[in-house]
């Protein structure tokens, strides 16, 4: 309604006075009554008092459940912690900020001189990834409200074949270099405007993307924390952070007694098996090498081919930037320029600016995302590269454990486990 009423002021103008464009496009009424037009008031932002509070909130929260989750042990303790921070960090600070947004704000101040980061946002992205580093995924367990938010719906999770799990974790590795390369181009913050669940939190939202939202809820009813599996892009750093926790959660507090009891515990397949012996024997040990030899080989191949892939992109992507968009709509259309309708170019005319001061900015955007373009695929080609050969590496396992980079450290899976704990027949 907003922005109907919006453009109803732009437009109106036009029928009843064409001469108001050049002189004011939002001209103070007058009237003989004596009205007098009240100044707008600007919302005052956020305290930094108030913004500490928050970084003082989350270490609390993150500290805590390190503690539940390895000392404590208690799945209970971990669950009523993500509900806190539901409520708090998604609720009441309607998502924002969040550590997985920042990633844009971090990238932003590295590539613009002119945008200058807040220690706030700065430690609301370094805190996670520090406890992930000593103690796991502590943050996805229970600080995060994305994550709380699908933990609480879980209803009767499916377990998926491994294969599948492989390749949709290849897609938050996509998602991560896409809003990297977007905010190091200055163009958008695609986590920001594309988070499915911050619609509910601030209680509005466009319509697909609570559509989206309901849709993702849905599906995790059954395909436990579908976002934070198949899209988090702050998962992949979180991911490479808890591979070397020094601490992290175990399924049981002291030596497995083999009772699998644990193996259907976990809704996100994040347990690994004990090694298959019988599978293993049949393998030729030269063989394996050789296949593994042969994929740490192709690597600097897949690098090449994704960093030239990645570069045939740039000109698709870089429409996504107005400058871009609106140069190359000018160029092909250049009698749009009296089309009173359209804000976009209206804006840009009386802006002050040529048409050729426009092209060339639309030029040094389109370099940064060829060069970027090139950049990313390469990254994403090591990716590919690297999980290709990992196939190869054989890890010999004799009991249950969690899967370190993979684990949300919930705790479901230690309730599951009688170690420690008095049986009673």
């Amino acid at each position: 309604m907003k922005k109907i009423i919006q453009i109803l002021i732009f437009v109106l103008p036009m029928f009843l006075n064409h001469d108001v464009l050049g002189q004011q496009r939002f001209p103070k009424p007058e009237f003989e009554s004596g009205y007098i037009q009240p100044s707008p008031l600007t919302p005052e932002p956020r305290s930094a008092i108030l913004e500490y509070v928050d970084v003082l909130i989350l270490l609390i929260v993150l500290s805590l459940a390190s503690w539940l989750a390895i000392r404590k042990r208690s799945r209970r303790g971990i669950l009523w912690l993500s509900v806190f921070s539901l409520l708090y960090f998604g609720f009441y600070r309607e998502g924002c900020i969040c550590p997985i947004g920042s990633i844009q704000n971090v990238v932003l101040t590295f590539f613009d001189p002119a945008y200058k980061i807040s220690v706030y946002v700065l430690l609301f992205f370094l805190l996670p990834l520090l406890f992930a580093l000593f103690f796991g995924r502590t943050f996805c367990a229970a600080a995060c409200p994305l994550g709380a938010l699908q933990d609480l719906i879980i209803v009767k999770p499916i377990s998926s074949p491994r294969w599948l799990n492989k390749t949709l974790g290849f897609i938050p590795y996509i998602y991560l270099s896409l809003a990297v390369l977007f905010a190091a181009a200055g163009t958008d913050f695609i986590i920001c405007r594309y988070d499915p669940f911050v619609g509910f939190f601030r209680t509005e939202g466009q319509f697909l993307m609570i559509a989206l939202g309901i849709s993702l809820l849905g599906i995790g009813m059954f395909y436990a924390r579908p976002y934070c599996r198949i899209f988090c892009p702050y998962g992949v750093l979180l991911n490479w952070m808890s591979g070397f926790a020094r601490w992290h959660l175990s399924i049981t507090p002291a030596e497995c007694v083999q009772c699998k009891l644990c193996a259907n515990s976990c809704p996100f397949d994040a347990i690994d098996y004990p090694t298959d012996e019988k599978e293993r024997a049949g393998k030729s040990s030269s063989s394996s090498l050789k296949r593994f030899l042969f994929f740490t080989l192709l690597i600097p191949v897949w690098i090449v081919i994704g960093g030239y892939t990645g570069s045939r992109t740039h000109i698709y992507l870089s429409k996504a930037h107005p400058d871009v968009y609106l140069a190359e709509l000018l160029i092909a259309r250049p009698e749009l320029k009296s089309d009173l309708k359209n804000l976009d170019i209206q804006a840009f005319l009386e802006s002050g600016k040529s048409m050729d001061e426009l092209v060339k900015s639309a030029e040094i955007i389109r370099r940064k995302f060829y060069t970027g373009g090139w950049i990313m695929g390469g990254f994403l080609g090591l990716v590919l590269g690297l999980m290709l050969m990992n196939q190869m590496i054989f890890r010999r396992r004799r009991d249950y454990v969690t899967n370190r980079n993979n684990c949300f450290s919930c705790g479901r899976c230690m309730d599951y486990c009688p170690v420690g704990k008095e049986i009673k027949l």
